[in-house]
């Protein structure tokens, strides 16, 4: 092994604050163009609501999770092999030059549709390679008594942009719906060659290199991958059901990554130099730590994708706003929960280094499902200021659990392996975001479709052209339009129904069904997360010690 290269206290903060700005933007885009999706469709004239078009939504919305989920471990590892920051830095060129040509789409309909998808996932692969890679770099450049605090700051920026994402996309699209892609290349083009300027390996490096684990690369990356695709389709209807449960393709790729997955775990605990080194998840503080990561970003992505449902689709038509105006209100009134988490998010990360992980971290999600049960008694047209106390409340729940939870995972491991270490962290939580919306989205769509013939049947005195659409709408196409925060009766007659809030109205029960189901599962996984998070036992200090020592 090479001895670890000594750092300055310039280097430290040239790091952090590269890293920071690059897991930023990263997470930023995985949230910006789910609250901008009306004015990118309208943008590139193709019907969301048209079910032949189902396929590009859902793309659209989970294909950038799906590849970040997938590829993070690799490019970790690539980064353990050749150099964490000359992988980072080939993450930041690619995502920048991705963000650019998403932003002159040639295209028009389908085919900006297709344009967009692809460049998306290249956008994704280089994400994956700035998040993959930047807590490692941190990990390696921060003495351990200030490790917490830099990658404290680091997650706050990850998790940041997720939030703050769902305000500015709201904000880029009433301008222009390319603006959500232009934000991020001057960002991106000075991050670049900052990063490549600036940064240097500082990290242990295994030397000589070891062969590559193919076998466990395209276990891994397949199975991950057709498991996520299979959760994806699910969704979309099939042989007259709401779901895609029964199309036999779903099955195959449900059943056949799960089968891969498993393959995947035979072959890591037999190769000489696996991707995973399974021997990680003995140590508990690891084990734990991204068990609970994995449960609370379900939770989390669940939270927010229901909660621009619940305002786009219901709350804001019902209270006088226009649907042409409710990507971006939608953005605004959910300012609290960013707010919560930026001023809870970098005190936690201190703290976690004065006083420990496991107090801050379990506290934190034992909040965290307390605000999901006042979530839940809300009734659907809510007091809006017992919402925004809600939902900063939970805010601060996720600040309080994010970094000292990152600081434990990253510090319970030797340092030759914590590029790994990292892939897997970042695997956990992009998996997560994934799993969260197909998972979420299958709950509503089960409440929606449970109770919606119902609605639609008491629907009365209506003109024949909208019986006719109202005959029409599956409990997939309510949820879709709540999503777009339009009126689909009004888009199917050429004209509107009822007053604005004819559509809300109609959906609210059934909605707020889905939304029972929704809050009680997610505020179940933050109590599991939290148990999971108060046994990890003492931070395992063995990693950190070896550090220091070289240091």
């Amino acid at each position: 092994m090479e001895k670890r290269p000594s750092t300055t206290e310039r280097y430290h903060w040239v790091a952090l604050a590269n890293t920071t700005a690059a897991v930023f933007m990263s997470v930023l885009d995985g949230s910006i163009v789910l609250i901008a999706l009306p004015a990118i469709f309208a943008g590139i004239h193709l019907n969301p609501l048209d079910p032949a078009n189902f396929g590009f939504l859902l793309w659209m919305i989970m294909g950038y999770r799906l590849v970040q989920a997938v590829f993070v471990v690799p490019v970790g590892w690539l980064g353990d092999l050749f150099g964490r920051v000359k992988i980072y830095n080939s993450g930041f060129l690619v995502f920048t030059i991705a963000s650019l040509l998403l932003s002159f789409d040639p295209f028009d309909g389908r085919s900006a549709a297709i344009w967009l998808i692809v460049w998306r996932i290249v956008q994704a692969l280089g994400g994956s390679m700035l998040t993959a890679n930047s807590a490692a770099i941190l990990t390696d450049a921060f003495p351990p008594d200030r490790r917490g605090f830099a990658l404290g700051v680091n997650q706050v920026a990850a998790l940041a942009g997720q939030f703050i994402g769902l305000t500015l996309g709201g904000v880029l699209a009433v301008w222009d719906w390319r603006a959500v892609f232009w934000v991020n290349v001057p960002v991106g083009i000075f991050g670049t060659w900052w990063a490549y300027t600036k940064l240097r390996e500082t990290g242990v490096r295994r030397r000589p290199l070891p062969r590559l684990d193919w076998a466990g690369n395209l276990t891994f990356a397949v199975g991950l991958s057709a498991l996520l695709i299979g959760i994806t389709q699910v969704l979309q209807p099939h042989g007259g059901h709401s779901m895609g449960w029964t199309n036999p393709t779903v099955q195959a790729q449900l059943i056949g990554g799960v089968v891969l997955l498993i393959a995947f775990v035979v072959i890591e605990a037999k190769v000489e130099e696996p991707m995973i080194r399974l021997s990680l998840f003995r140590i508990r503080a690891f084990a734990a730590g991204n068990l609970a990561a994995l449960l609370a970003s379900i939770a989390r992505g669940g939270m927010q994708f229901v909660l621009i449902i619940w305002l786009q689709g219901m709350w804001l038509p019902l209270h006088g706003y226009s649907y042409s105006q409710t990507p971006l209100w939608a953005g605004i009134f959910l300012l609290p929960l960013s707010v919560g988490f930026l001023i809870a998010g970098p005190v936690s990360g201190t703290l976690s280094d004065r006083f420990g992980p496991r107090g801050l971290a379990t506290s934190g999600m034992l909040l965290f499902s307390a605000t999901f049960i006042g979530l839940l008694l809300l009734p659907i047209d809510f007091p809006y200021w017992i919402f925004a106390v809600l939902i900063f409340v939970n805010g601060i729940s996720n600040g309080m659990f994010a970094s000292p939870n990152t600081s434990a995972i990253m510090g319970s491991v030797p340092p030759e392996h914590r590029g790994a270490a990292s892939g897997v962290r970042a695997t956990f939580q992009n998996s997560g975001t994934a799993l969260s919306i197909g998972l979420f989205m299958s709950l509503m769509i089960g409440g929606l479709a449970a109770r919606l013939p119902n609605a639609l049947a008491s629907a009365s005195g209506l003109g024949p052209a909208t019986q006719e659409a109202l005959g029409h709408m599956s409990a997939s196409g309510a949820l879709f339009a709540a999503i777009l925060g339009v009126d689909p009766i009004a888009e199917a007659v050429g004209h509107p129904v009822g007053g604005r809030d004819f559509f809300p109205n109609l959906i609210s029960d059934p909605f707020h069904t889905g939304l029972v189901v929704v809050f009680s599962v997610g505020a179940f996984l933050g109590i599991i997360a939290a148990l999971a998070s108060a046994l990890r036992g003492k931070v395992a200090t063995a990693a950190s010690s070896a550090s220091s020592t070289k240091e």
